[in-house]
């Protein structure tokens, strides 16, 4: 190159450093935006089980007895709900879906939350409601 005349392009380290820093950032923010997906789907189980919880609660007011047909089941994309249901006690179950396929979560009477199964790289918690790989409620 003469002095004076202006560089075109950009030359083969540069490109390599740039995709270096791409790769490496890549590597990091996929699984991270993963994982945030994944736990901000757990808030429709846990909603959805709090929402059922009530219903089941008000029909226990009005009737003084637990009935299945109070349980709101239903088939999601994210999460399944069902129940099952005596005169006297419940229990409300989340299934996960698709995506979620792994996660399910339970609610009773006492409104005693566990976590019963997780997939792989989770912790399960039967003790709440699991909201991150750790186990942490």
């Amino acid at each position: 190159m003469k002095i004076g005349e202006v560089q075109r392009g950009f030359t083969l380290i540069e490109v390599m450093v740039v995709v270096a820093i791409v790769g490496i950032l890549a590597a990091i923010a996929i699984p991270s935006y993963s994982d945030y997906v994944t736990r901000s789907r757990i808030t429709y189980a846990t909603s959805g089980l709090a929402a059922r919880r009530v219903m089941m609660e008000q029909y226990f007011q009005d009737n003084h007895a637990f009935s299945s047909a109070a349980c709101g089941n239903a088939t999601g994309d994210i999460f399944a709900f069902s129940c099952t249901a005596d005169a006297n006690t419940y229990v409300l179950t989340a299934t996960g879906q698709g995506t979620m396929n792994g996660f399910v979560y339970t609610v009773d009477q006492a409104n005693a939350r566990s976590t019963t199964a997780v997939p792989s790289g989770w912790t399960a918690n039967t003790l709440c409601w699991v909201t991150n790989k750790g186990g942490a409620c």
